[in-house]
Formats: C-alpha cells, structure tokens, sequence
C-alpha cells in the first residue's frame, strides 16, 4: 500500500496574510492543489493532511477527498505526523511531505516510493551552493546516518551543502513503532520528524538519502517572493510542455495556464491570456489577447477576443468578442456569432444564432438560426425571482427589445426594434409593442432656437 502524509497545519507568518500559507495560490490553484494533484499520479491509497491554523479553511476547499488529522498546536514536524499515525496501516509506505512544497514532480515522488522498497526510511535531499538555514544531511562516508537542523549545527555541521527537503517515504511498520521515540530535547523545544533517522540509524535499520535532480521541485515557500519564483518555474514548465505538443504560445511569459488545463496541437494562444481551472481548448482554435477562460471547454475552430469565458462550453466554430462575457454554465452550439460586450449567463444558444453586439442574454433558451439585434436585454429578474425566455428557431429579435420572462418567442416570430415584450410571441407572428410615432411640425427648430 502507498500512504502519504501531507504537513499543512502551520500559518506562514512570513506570508504577511490571513489565509493559511497552503492555501496561496500558484498558477491558478492553492498550492496544496498542486500537491495533491502530484498525488493523485501515483494511485496513493490514503491520503492524510494534517491541519491545524485555519483547519475549516483547508477543509472547506479540499472537502472529503482526502483524510484529517488536526496539530491543534504546531510543535514541529515529528508531532504533526504523531497525530496522523493511527490512521495508518502497518503495511506498506508512507510518504511524508509538505503542502508548502507544490513543485514536486510525480516521477520524483515514484522514484522515492521505488528506492524504499529495500530500505526503511528514505529520504530526499538536495545538494545547494549556498545551504542557508536548511537541516544538513550528514554522513559517516558515504553513508547517511541523521539530520541536523541548523539551529542545531556545529561549525564542521554548517559547511555541508547537502541539504534535508523535509520529503521522507517510510515504512509503515517503522515509523508506527519509532516515531514517539523522538523528544524535543532542542532549542525549539519542538518534535522534528527528521530526529527518526538518527533513531533508525543506531537500531541499524536501513536509511538512505537520495538527492534530486531538479532542486526547483523541493523548493519551499514561506514568502510572496518565493511564491512568485516558484510560479515563474511552473509557468515555464507548463508552458515548454504545451509548446512542446504542438501549441504556439505568442508570448510564452504572458500566457497563465493552469496545471488542470488541457490544449490540443495547432491552438495559439497571444500575449496575456489566463487560463484557470480545469479548461480544454480543442485544435485550431484561437485564443486573443486579454482572454479570461476558467473552468470551461471551447471547441475547434473557434476565436476568442478579449472576452471571459467561465463555467460554460462551447461547440466548433464559434466567434466570441471582443469584450464578450459567457458564464453560468451557458451552452454555445456551433457556428454562433457573440459579438462585443455581450454578455450570456445561464443560457443556451443554437446553432448559427448570432447575436453581435451590446446585448444581455439571461436565462434563457434561444434556438437555432436566431438573430439577436443591438441592445437587446432578457428581463429575468422581477426583484425576487429569475424567469426564463425561450427563442425558437430562426427568429428575429429586432434592436432595443425588452423580453420580460417568462416569455416566449415563437418559431419564425419576429419582434420589431424597440419594443418591449412581456406576453409571448406565437410561431410566425410579428409583434410590436410601442408608442405610434407623432411628428410635431417646427417644434424642432423652435426648440433648438431657444437654447
């Protein structure tokens, strides 16, 4: 079995921030979505945070998808992990890492798993220039034999370069029967987790330290700084990879996809475009500059002006913007027109319906081949309730028309410019609802002289 164990219960005061410091977002997503996402590539069987500052917080956005244990009082890494440890098995592999930590890779985490099959406790390391305050690895030859934190070291301890990531994986056996062997017998008065190599060692258990490859993945976060340096290294890294699969990126530093988000070959994507949640853009679609697209999936052939897109999705051949505004789980079919600063919220549109400019479309059905004019408003709300309108096929909405919900507008109908509509339209009908135009003679150029 693969367990894993995810710190997550301290603050961050170095954030500056009322948010607990796992919950900071990093292209798009908290980190600690970033974590578990690694996770969930390699088929964990349980996975348990450990919370403690702002728990409900974290368990208001992570929900039921993975295990608790609460560190009510932060006393180090050993203790946080003591209050997870009832909830494993005494079979197979624990990992052990922290939720500030969300640029670890999968094959990483998979190597680790791997290289514990024959020892007891491995633990990930990285080789820095400059060590700072990190705990040291130390070793008798070649061999790994404990952890020393830096508050903790003698001068000969500091000079090693060889640093602790705070990433384990151990053997659930072990670390079930050990990991109350550790004391806070150390400046911070704290329990620290990597007191349990030392303990392993002189039992003579078999412990190992492996160093990573890329040390950008073992970098933790305790500052906006760092989160901004740690976006940058993701941003590039997502971005090489879809380029890398045939999507052109204008400006690769301006364009913002989330790790969640899926691109198919020979889509471009131009300068400070965002991409957030979990978003599919199908092949040969167009992406324009200053595009919001979250949580949606546009289809092939499409081109996206300077518009926000969220919750919706659209079909093939679509042209959106500029300035358009989709949201609310709207359906766009095929071959639609939404011109500038037209907004559609919870609502469908047919096929080949086009509607080009200034228009609010809310809650509503609209059917195939429609025409939407200028400054058309969907009047769905009466100050208590939402109510739907309903457009069949091949309609004609003439400029500056009212639609007061619940209406409905028939097949073939026709409603002329200006007209405010508030009983429903039957199939080929043409309504008109305004006042009859009255000409005053000279009145015009009387007024204007007056002025």
């Amino acid at each position: 079995m693969r367990n894993a164990i995810v710190l997550a219960a301290g603050k961050g005061t170095r954030m500056q921030s009322t948010l607990p410091k796992v919950m900071h977002i990093l292209l798009g997503q908290p980190m600690i979505h970033h974590v578990l996402k690694q996770l969930d590539h390699l088929k964990i069987d349980k996975t348990i945070v450990v919370v403690g500052y702002q728990a409900q917080t974290i368990q208001d956005y992570l929900k039921e998808s993975v295990a608790y244990a609460f560190q009510l009082e932060q006393k180090g890494t050993g203790h946080a992990v003591m209050q997870a440890i009832d909830q494993l098995d005494y079979q197979g592999d624990t990992i052990i890492l922290y939720g500030d930590c969300p640029l670890i890779q999968p094959d990483t985490l998979n190597q680790l798993f791997d290289a514990n099959k024959q020892y007891d406790l491995s633990v990930l390391s990285a080789n820095l220039e400059n060590p700072g305050a990190y705990g040291r690895i130390i070793r008798d030859g070649n061999q790994f034999k404990k952890i020393v934190e830096f508050k903790d070291c003698n001068e000969k301890e500091k000079l090693v370069c060889e640093i602790n990531t705070g990433i384990y994986c151990v053997k659930n056996s072990v670390l079930k029967k050990y990991i109350y062997e550790i004391k806070d017998n150390n400046q911070q008065k704290e329990y620290y987790l990597t007191d349990l190599v030392e303990i392993l060692f002189q039992k003579h258990f078999k412990v190992q330290a492996i160093v990573v490859k890329d040390n950008n993945e073992v970098m933790g976060i305790n500052d906006r700084i760092e989160l901004n340096v740690a976006q940058n290294w993701l941003q590039h890294k997502v971005n090489n990879a879809w380029m890398s699969r045939g999507v052109t990126l204008i400006d690769p530093k301006t364009a913002y996809i989330s790790v969640d988000t899926l691109i198919e070959k020979d889509v471009t994507i131009y300068p400070n475009v965002t991409l957030q949640g979990e978003c599919t853009i199908s092949c040969h679609t167009q992406i324009l500059s200053n595009s919001f697209i979250e949580n949606s999936s546009i289809g092939q052939n499409c081109s996206i002006d300077s518009s926000r897109i969220t919750d919706s999705t659209l079909y093939n051949h679509i042209k959106v913007g500029p300035n358009a505004h989709i949201r609310a789980h709207s359906v766009i079919q095929d071959d639609v027109r939404i011109g500038n600063f037209v907004e559609v919220k919870n609502s469908t549109l047919g096929k080949n319906t086009k509607c080009a400019h200034l228009t609010y479309l809310g809650d509503s059905e609209i059917g195939e081949k429609v025409n939407i004019g200028c400054g058309v408003v969907t009047v769905n709300y009466d100050g208590k309730n939402k109510y739907k309108t309903i457009i069949k096929d091949f309609a004609f909405i003439g400029s500056n028309v009212n639609l007061v919900a619940p209406i409905t507008i028939g097949t073939y109908a026709v409603v002329a410019a200006g007209s405010t509509i508030t009983d429903d339209v039957p199939d080929g009908d043409m309504a008109i609802a305004r006042q009859r135009q009255e000409n005053k003679p000279g009145l015009g150029l009387k007024y204007i002289k007056k002025g």
